[in-house]
């Protein structure tokens, strides 16, 4: 593997720490800033938005832009934004900040894994591409923490500035150990919406809202289960988080040669695994020591689909795959989101603090579902070629989108 890709991971640690940073620095913020736990929470969204919104619009406007350079321009703007939350002077400026931040996200990891599978033999590069997303993973068992814990002590603002120089950090990596990746002649802004519009990644994005929220479903409230439904102390919330991010790490690990020999049965199998784990969670949440692999599993399993899916919508978009491969992180988003208030609409209907492990499980089976489904469909290469928003294709193409997705599926 190229040193090229520890540049990427980089990269995806400091998106990753403040990506999820947040989420434990709330109290913190809402003491300083005089707000409410809950109003807090809109910096969460803030972040989320940004990625939604951010991934299709910046990978849009730099469709013409030289790969290097646009990651160099993405995490300088990740910097900048992490710079001024930590200077925010009022909750107003953070929640701009924060929105700032995350505009940059869905494009950099677009980008990058279309770099990352530019970089290594086509037999390699669904482990290329989950290389990468280790700094991610790795981010939620030491970032995380370290960050949180270090927002405890010197205060919030100190996190932010801290992430901030990791981005400064990434921005040197990348200058230095990425290669220029120039832009292919072809490519523009009609053909990656064309792209996008491809049934297979339609139905890609999809399974990626419905399979990954049965993830966030849980994560979301699972500081809240280790001390309400598991029976631990406070003081083991960082520990179970990190196992969690453990799990994520071990699933990407695993994900990434997995889906080079076999990109939908990947697919099939952690879908229906994280499916699995979720129904039984809820049952063993009271034994300490199950409850703890159950959530090792639940951070493998569930993170294993992310690497299959990130593949599937590059190798059906293959003439224009960045857009597509951006937008799937928008589809990342919508899932934490909607997984989050899922969950939390079953813990206010009463239905106890591991309710949202059963609603999750939905939420997967769903997901499993839609994947299922575009299987089928891309049995038929006439059928795999069709296009919705009123592209269109060759047969010459249809044949091309075929071989593109044989390797792996």
């Amino acid at each position: 593997m190229p040193l090229a890709l520890l540049a990427l991971a980089v990269s995806a640690f400091g998106i990753g720490t403040t990506e999820f940073v947040m989420m434990g620095l709330l109290p913190n913020v809402a003491d300083d800033l005089g707000t409410s736990v809950p109003t807090a929470g809109y910096l969460v969204s803030a972040y989320a938005i940004g990625v939604v919104l951010g991934a299709p619009l910046l990978t849009g406007l730099g469709s013409r832009v030289p790969r290097k350079r646009m990651l160099l321009l993405l995490m300088a703007l990740f910097t900048v934004g992490n710079l001024a939350s930590a200077l925010a002077p009022d909750f107003g400026w953070l929640i701009a900040g924060r929105f700032l931040a995350g505009l940059p996200h869905g494009a950099f990891f677009g980008v990058g894994a279309v770099v990352a599978a530019r970089l290594v033999p086509e037999g390699r590069r669904a482990r290329a591409v989950a290389t990468m997303f280790l700094g991610l993973t790795v981010a939620n068992i030491v970032g995380v923490p370290a960050a949180t814990l270090l927002g405890q002590h010197l205060g919030w603002r100190a996190t932010f500035l801290v992430v901030a120089a990791i981005g400064l950090a990434a921005m040197a990596a990348l200058a230095r150990l990425v290669p220029g990746i120039p832009v292919e002649a072809h490519q523009d802004v009609r053909r990656e919406l064309r792209a996008l519009g491809n049934r297979q990644v339609l139905l890609g994005l999809l399974t990626a809202v419905f399979g990954f929220a049965g993830v966030f479903a849980v994560y979301s409230y699972l500081s809240a289960m280790t001390t309400k439904a598991m029976g631990f102390g406070e003081s083991s919330v960082t520990l179970v988080l990190a196992l969690f991010g453990i799990g994520m790490t071990l699933g990407a690990l695993a994900a990434g040669p997995l889906t080079d020999r076999a990109l939908r049965p990947t697919l099939y199998g952690s879908l229906g695994a994280l499916a699995v784990v979720l129904v039984v969670f809820p049952f063993v949440a009271h034994v300490q020591w199950a409850a703890l692999v159950m959530v090792v599993l639940l951070g493998g399993v569930g993170f294993m689909t992310t690497t299959p899916l990130q593949m599937l919508v590059m190798n059906k978009a293959k003439d224009a795959p960045t857009l597509a491969s951006a937008s799937n992180h928008s589809a990342f988003n919508l899932a934490n989101a909607g997984g989050a208030w899922l969950g939390g609409v079953a813990i206010a209907a009463g239905w106890g603090w591991t309710s949202p492990a059963l609603v999750g499980a939905v939420l997967a089976v769903i997901g499993l579902a839609v994947a299922a489904a575009a299987g089928y469909l891309d049995r038929d290469p006439a059928k795999a070629s069709r296009v919705v928003m009123g592209a269109s294709t060759t047969p010459h193409g249809a044949n091309r989108a075929t071989v593109s997705g044989s390797s792996g599926d």
